[in-house]
């Protein structure tokens, strides 16, 4: 019997970003620089997706969001902040 450990390595999701990565991306069509807090899967239907802890925040129709959740297709990391 294998334990829980080889089920979860072999059966489910492993995340492709660390918590604390630093990333870039869009989301809503919004450019955006942030720290990973989780890389998971909820459930099938939606997929895997990130929450992000924003460094700026993004302001929308007046509500203001300082952590956002995307898809993994919407980031990449963030090798260079060039100023």
């Amino acid at each position: 019997m294998a334990s829980l450990a080889e089920y979860f390595a072999a059966n489910r999701y492993a995340g492709k970003y660390n918590i604390g990565d630093r990333i870039i991306g869009q989301w809503n069509k919004i450019p955006f620089v942030g720290t990973v807090g989780n890389d998971s899967v909820v459930n099938e239907l939606e997929g895997p997706r990130i929450s992000v802890h924003l460094d700026l925040p993004i302001v929308v129709d007046g509500v203001v969001h300082n952590f956002i959740k995307v898809k993994h297709k919407d980031v990449r990391i963030l090798k260079e902040l060039v100023l």
